[in-house]
């Protein structure tokens, strides 16, 4: 279907895309996508980071560094003892960046994985004639896709740094002092006004976040429309697929069955076998000649049909030679046949006496 869309006129897709075009689209890793709640969720990832373990990884580098640079005289000279001191002092540093390199790497999987849950699709790993085709390329590269991308590219750049200006610049006496301060102080002050500016950058990219994504998904879903043809040829493939018409005709079993069970509170008597057979009956003498079945099952619906019955206060009455034979007599609406009128007619001038209702 993907290559009959390339041909069909743009303006003949005024329908919205069905369930399955939108299911085997996601089969060929077409889906939502932005990568401004990427870029988002990475930056939310750093500034938690920064918040609870920038202060130690930092003091733990400037412990370790002014070790090492408090006992170089200790240091071996020889080759072989140097590289060794030097492994040891990047493993040192490198163990400290461990677990915030893993909680941004799990942050880089968790954006998109927010988006389009588990996804994994071969299509996009196979060679494609229009990746490479250079009209082609040259079209997406002067694409008005690609113009948006740019001027919202600038826009972000631009709301971003003027955010980071309207931080930093009360901040700069601060900041020249810099050289006046131990290492400590310095490091202190310089990670509160990291967070500051990852705060008000998360706060801003928080918006670019939600408005991207709506506009990301308008845009998908208007390069998913179908036009009427391409619905009337999907909806005749789905009427020959066994599985699907196997799906249709479960859900039209279940609509009736919710039907006739809503039917039951209207019922004038349940006459049942009394186990597995139950049988729902209306009798309006003003309006109908004989009575009609508003409901009928076996086993786990009879008890279903019967529950209703009593929580409706509908009257039921155990007749299982009759509840046997109106089972599989008639159909859910029909009236009852000539040669149940008598015994029938019994049960229900017995209810209506208990109800006082005249035949």
């Amino acid at each position: 279907m993907a290559e009959e869309d390339d041909f069909t006129d743009d303006s003949q897709k005024t329908e919205e895309p069905s369930q399955k075009k939108l299911e085997d689209a996601r089969r060929r890793g077409q889906v939502v996508l932005s990568r401004e709640v990427n870029t988002w969720v990475m930056l939310l990832a750093g500034a938690i980071i920064i918040s609870m373990l920038g202060p130690y990884t930092l003091s733990h580098m400037k412990d370790t560094l002014t070790f090492f640079l408090a006992n170089a005289h200790h240091i071996p000279t020889d080759p072989k003892g140097l590289q060794q001191t030097v492994e040891m002092l990047f493993g040192e540093i490198g163990m400290l960046w461990l677990l915030p390199l893993l909680i941004v790497f799990v942050a880089a999987i968790a954006g998109p994985f927010l988006q389009i849950g588990p996804l994994f699709s071969a299509e996009t790993l196979k060679p494609s004639l229009s990746k490479i085709s250079p009209i082609k390329g040259f079209g997406r590269l002067f694409s008005l896709r690609s113009l948006m991308e740019f001027v919202k590219g600038v826009l972000k750049i631009s709301v971003i740094a003027a955010v980071s200006v309207a931080v930093l610049w009360p901040a700069f006496p601060t900041i020249e002092r810099f050289i006046y301060f131990d290492f400590s102080e310095m490091l202190q002050e310089f990670d509160m006004l990291l967070l500051q500016l990852l705060a008000a950058v998360i706060a801003v990219l928080t918006i670019i976040a939600v408005l991207d994504y709506m506009y990301q998904r308008h845009d998908f879903m208007k390069k998913m429309r179908m036009s009427r043809q391409e619905l009337k040829e999907e909806y005749k493939q789905a009427e020959g697929d066994p599985q699907i018409k196997a799906r249709l005709r479960e859900l039209r079993e279940t609509r009736a069955r919710q039907r006739m069970m809503a039917a039951v509170p209207e019922a004038d008597v349940v006459i049942t076998n009394p186990d597995h057979y139950a049988v729902a009956l209306k009798y309006d003498p003003a309006n109908m000649n004989a009575p009609v079945m508003l409901a009928k099952g076996v086993d786990d619906v009879a008890q279903r049909i019967k529950e209703i019955a009593k929580e409706s206060k509908v009257p039921i009455v155990e007749n299982p030679p009759l509840a046997r034979a109106l089972h599989g007599g008639m159909d859910i609406g029909e009236t009852i046949p000539a040669e149940q009128y008598k015994a029938v007619a019994e049960v229900i001038s017995y209810v209506f006496k208990l109800k006082n209702k005249r035949l």
